[in-house]
């Protein structure tokens, strides 16, 4: 069913407060307050002590490889970077106990030459593989933190960006592997193939902060947590502009809380993932789940994303009090389709308002027109209460199941988008309810018959 202009009356609340009633509040009071940050001893070693020159003329990896073998050696602690700009030709590969630490002023200066970045174990869209290490990685840690007021720069709009063009055939031989469960010892691919490297990424790891510091000029994905849990992200930024630079990705992620993020980022804020087609239903058992998403300010080209690779799952999610502060493609955006199987269900988004964007909400089981349909996704249980926006140039709402698997028990209350090109658009759900809804210029009384 398709209807162009869709009025009802508007009753909208902000109030935080208001929210706390809401009966899912318990359910993220437990959630923040189960997650373990991490234990790490106080214990600095400041890495201008290890050969290390803040001036941007030398290669600083060596210097900071030796720093973080000695806190290895110690027992863990704090890898103080002090003011000034750091050259690394190559990753920084952090171990358990460690905080990395960038004063105000400090700059870490990542090279753009791929030989610079060994094979490590990873995951690009979705898949397993071998590929170039993140420029910040961490496999099978525990207890990591980076914090600090200092920047990352990953200097992707150089080499790497001409990797983009290029990553095609590379992208479909890894899903292939994916599809045809080629063991991830053989999926290699580093130096002669095109697959750019994540900024940050910790692998099968857990008790994390990543606290403070700014995020620009990725070459891929900003920063992903793969595999891991009990993750704490707080009161960091972004400036990073280049293709598919998305601001956090959470993939088979639970126990996570962002808050207080200001994102300025050229693809999703936040997007939350589970792993691709054959490879990610194997996986049903570590799911994306357990996630809070406050306070944030959005702005880049989609705000939350569930999908599009879910397919071991995503559920209990709750998002509330964030707000734009500049354009979106799209508000709040679900993306599946019929290969994908898995689930997402049981997503609280509340009290959030947005500026300008394309589309406000979307919901789709047919992403980018994909799928055979023998592994369906199903979308259910599903909360949208207390949104604003100021203005869809293109769809208000968008609900589109899939015809064998339509989206059910969804619930949208307290919504006004004041002006949309398409108000909305409902194609192959059940129990969908509606409340309080305003899209485009609110019903006054009706006027007499002259």
């Amino acid at each position: 069913m398709r209807i162009y202009y869709f009025l009802f009356v508007l009753f909208l609340s902000f109030n935080a407060c208001c929210f706390a009633q809401d009966s899912h509040f318990t359910q993220i009071q437990q959630i923040e307050e189960s997650i373990e940050t991490p234990n790490i001893p106080e214990r600095t070693i400041n890495v201008l002590d290890y050969g290390v020159k803040a001036d941007d003329a030398k290669n600083d990896k060596p210097g900071f490889d030796k720093a973080i073998a000695a806190l290895v050696k110690a027992g863990g602690g704090i890898l103080k970077v002090p003011k000034g700009s750091y050259l690394l030709k190559g990753p920084i590969h952090l171990k358990s106990k460690i905080n990395l630490h960038l004063e105000a002023g400090a700059v870490l200066n990542f090279s753009d030459t791929p030989s610079d970045y060994p094979l490590v174990a990873t995951s690009w869209e979705g898949t397993f593989i071998y590929n170039y290490s993140p420029l910040i990685y961490a496999y099978q840690a525990e207890d990591l933190a980076i914090t600090g007021s200092g920047k990352i720069n990953g200097n992707g709009d150089g080499i790497w960006a001409t990797y983009k063009i290029r990553e095609e055939a590379d992208k479909l031989a890894s899903r292939k592997m994916n599809q045809q469960q080629t063991a991830v010892t053989s999926r290699r691919f580093g130096n002669g193939h095109f697959l750019r490297p994540q900024l940050v990424q910790f692998f099968d790891s857990k008790r994390i902060l990543i606290e403070g510091v700014r995020f620009e000029n990725s070459p891929f994905w900003c920063v992903h947590l793969l595999r891991s849990n009990n993750i704490t992200i707080d009161g960091i930024s972004y400036d990073s502009q280049n293709k598919n630079n998305d601001g956090i990705d959470l993939e088979y992620a639970s126990n996570v809380v962002i808050k207080n993020v200001v994102f300025n980022n050229s693809d999703d804020n936040v997007a939350i993932k589970a792993g691709r087609d054959t490879e990610g239903r194997a996986n049903a058992a570590t799911p994306s789940e357990r996630i809070v998403v406050r306070d944030c300010k959005f702005k880049g080209l989609h705000a939350i994303v569930i999908g599009s690779e879910m397919s071991a799952g995503v559920r209990d999610v709750y998002v509330y009090n964030n707000e734009a502060w500049g354009y979106l493609k799209r508000g709040v955006y679900f993306k599946t389709n019929s290969d994908r199987g898995g689930y997402i269900r049981n997503i609280n988004i509340s009290n959030n308002t947005f500026k300008r964007v394309e589309d406000a909400i979307f919901m789709t089981a047919n992403y980018h027109g994909e799928g055979s349909g023998k592994h369906i996704s199903k979308i259910s249980k599903i909360l949208l209460k207390n949104l604003y926006f100021d203005q869809a140039e293109n769809f208000g709402i968008v609900l589109e199941g899939y015809p064998k698997q339509p989206i059910s028990d969804i619930r949208l209350e307290n919504i006004q988008i004041t002006k949309a090109k398409n108000a909305l658009t409902i194609r192959d759900t059940e129990g969908v309810q509606f409340k309080n809804i305003q899209i485009g210029e609110a019903a006054g009384t009706p006027s007499s018959v002259k």
